[in-house]
């Protein structure tokens, strides 16, 4: 199993010079990917902006969106957005999709939830003739990125199954990312695909610093209410906690695991390469 670090986009105390020496630290590190949260109503950074700009200080790292919202995008823009990374990366670029949990998002976009799963696979549908799209760079018409999908639902799953070529999973314990996997790798065997869904998890970490990272969590998931708290306790702060769960996961059938900081410190990534190493 690969395992990558998450870019503090949504972390407290996260500039832009922050971002990219995090890029380029984490390029030198012993990870795979480095992967990216997507909020609109917060005091975050933009998941495509934000993976351009590690780009450009980085070479082989794999960017990945874990998970970007897509139906808030018109699919042009998302196509378009998507394509820019895929060509500034050189071809690095891991597209994780999913319609969200919050209304707020949508809100502020003038838009409502109804119908999201349509527009999502709409989108997948158009992300699919990613070599047909006039939006997408001829530099990259070859290029499509790796597809992922996320969500829990059967509608999901079989969106997942139709247009993608893997399965993100949203976090928890390793026993929820197992149970999650048989569900897709189902969902993808009734539809008559061949071999087997990429699988990707992910998790949040805070090395050193509890209290921030519970802190930030308890904000961050605050619309889920009192759930908040079950997501804050299963912040890694421990070695031997993330090297359970590193091997657990991998036991699961994992393929790639991105660690999410939840402090925007750069120690963390020193601190998480001497844990994995």
């Amino acid at each position: 199993m690969r395992v990558g670090v998450g870019l503090p986009t949504t972390t407290p105390g996260a500039d832009g010079a922050l971002l990219v020496d995090w890029a380029r630290k984490a390029e030198a590190g012993p990870f795979s990917s480095l992967g990216v949260l997507d909020r609109i109503v917060y005091d975050s950074y933009d998941p495509f902006a934000s993976l351009a700009a590690a780009a450009a200080v980085t070479s082989e790292i794999k960017l990945a969106t874990m998970i970007a919202i897509g139906p808030v995008r018109p699919a042009a823009q998302l196509l378009k957005g998507a394509a820019s990374v895929q060509a500034l990366s050189h071809g690095r670029l891991t597209l994780g999709l999913a319609i969200g949990a919050r209304a707020d998002d949508y809100e502020v976009c003038g838009l409502t939830t109804k119908g999201r799963g349509a527009r999502l696979s709409d989108q997948l549908a158009e992300l699919r003739d990613w070599d047909v799209s006039p939006v997408v760079p001829e530099t990259v018409k070859e290029r499509r990125p790796e597809l992922l999908v996320g969500g829990n639902s059967g509608a999901a799953l079989a969106r997942m199954a139709r247009f993608a070529d893997g399965y993100a999973h949203g976090g928890g314990p390793p026993r929820a990312f197992a149970s999650a996997a048989t569900k897709a790798r189902a969902a993808w065997t009734d539809l008559g695909r061949p071999g087997e869904p990429a699988l990707w998890g992910q998790a949040y970490f805070a090395l050193g610093d509890e209290q921030a990272g519970e802190a930030y969590l308890l904000d961050y998931y605050a619309f889920t209410g009192p759930f908040a708290a079950k997501i804050a306790a299963g912040n890694l702060t421990s070695p031997r906690a993330i090297r359970d769960f590193v091997r657990a996961y991998a036991e699961a059938g994992c393929d790639e695991l991105v660690l999410l900081p939840t402090v925007a410190d750069p120690g963390q990534l020193d601190r998480l390469a001497d844990v994995l190493a």
